[in-house]
């Protein structure tokens, strides 16, 4: 956690050495929800009351790339699965938009963000030669801890630092999930899973033109109750 806290620190002036730091994280089962009835509009002393009943069109999953210096959501990615295969197309979206570039990407423990798939993709892209061994035999792809080991090297060109098992909340995606859901999702209707990601890229797009970064006070320290 002090090493998270501390990259959030740092990420102003990693950007003007022209690193890049993003949160990143999953947003799924995001349901295209089509109220049953209309809304009813807000009159003169009463506020806007919202139809409970509503007929349901499926999912969407996002992942999405919070970048900490700026604000900004970079490079959403939108899909029905989020698999692993899912997730390493995604991040190669985002680095191909600066492929020279120093990458830091924070994310969870889950089992797709320590993938086989990703610790190829790593490899190729930093040129490491070294020799990978095999899933559930032996040496970098051998498991879950191996990979995590590898993945998170700071002598990489592309790095992924991970949030203690339960602290997922120190993710500063998910604050910007908590924007999305409050000021989108909760009061819409969508006909169609279509619909929803378009709304959902407008979203993005409207929200990073003002976009700022987060004031991240909390510095590690072990909290007092």
């Amino acid at each position: 956690m002090n090493e998270i806290c501390s990259i959030y620190q740092n990420a102003i002036s990693a950007q003007e050495k022209g690193e890049h730091i993003l949160s990143v994280d999953e947003m799924t089962g995001i349901v295209a929800r089509e109220r049953k009835y209309p809304n009813k509009p807000v009159l003169p002393g009463k506020e806007e009351k919202v139809e409970f009943e509503y007929i349901r069109h499926r999912t969407t999953s996002l992942i999405g790339f919070f970048d900490v210096a700026t604000g900004r959501v970079e490079k959403p990615y939108l899909k029905q699965t989020r698999k692993e295969k899912d997730f390493v197309e995604a991040v190669k979206r985002l680095i191909e938009t600066d492929g020279q570039a120093s990458w830091t990407l924070i994310c969870d423990g889950l089992n797709i963000h320590k993938s086989e798939s990703l610790v190829r993709f790593v490899a190729e892209k930093c040129e490491i030669k070294e020799d990978l061994g095999q899933k559930k035999r032996k040496g970098i792809l051998k498991n879950q801890a191996s990979r995590e080991e590898f993945l998170s090297k700071k002598e990489h060109q592309i790095r992924f630092v991970y949030t203690p098992k339960h602290c997922s909340w120190i993710n500063q995606i998910e604050v910007w999930f908590s924007i999305m859901s409050r000021r989108l999702l909760k009061r819409k209707s969508y006909r169609s899973v279509k619909e929803l990601e378009e709304s959902i890229l407008r979203f993005i797009k409207q929200y990073n033109v003002t976009a700022k970064r987060f004031q991240w006070s909390y510095q590690g320290e072990p909290l007092v109750v």
